[in-house]
């Protein structure tokens, strides 16, 4: 029934809550799961920027190193939970994305049968899914959607 299973986290109670769900399911189902962790653009907003020049290149870069940095850690706690359960999941780290355009891409690049997520996460540089984030994937997805409150 549901063969390959994507599971959104961003490392909070909530999105750990959906892995766990997502993980029965797989048991029952004998799918695979692949927990994605999405990082959005890096982006530098000041006010008056036209009237000054500055190479952001290094702040960007810094900020998407931390960004990269952070969704490897997420995603080893992921691994950790599923470990925990004796289950093993594939792990892949969309950056550069917003959450909902991530999770969608990553469930068609798979071929995902079902996305599991939590209805909302994280604010500030680890967030991942929002509210808004949720029901832009299930306003959009072609998938079944699976939402954990």
């Amino acid at each position: 029934m549901y063969d390959i299973i994507v599971c959104a986290i961003d490392g909070s109670e909530l999105s750990n809550k959906a892995l766990k769900q997502a993980l029965a399911l797989a048991a029952k189902t004998g799918g695979k799961i692949t927990a994605v962790t999405v990082t959005e653009p890096s982006v530098i907003v000041s006010p008056g920027a036209e009237m000054m020049m500055i190479d952001t290149s290094e702040i960007i870069a810094n900020l998407d190193a931390a960004k990269a940095e952070s969704a490897k850690t997420t995603l080893a706690e992921a691994e950790a939970l599923a470990s925990a359960t004796g289950a093993t999941i594939a792990k892949l780290h969309v950056a550069n994305s917003t959450a909902a355009d991530g999770i969608l891409h990553a469930a068609k690049e798979i071929k995902a049968d079902l996305i599991v997520m939590g209805s909302h996460g994280r604010r500030g540089l680890g967030r991942l899914l929002l509210g808004s984030q949720a029901a832009e994937v299930l306003s959009h997805s072609d998938l079944p959607v699976l939402i954990v409150k």
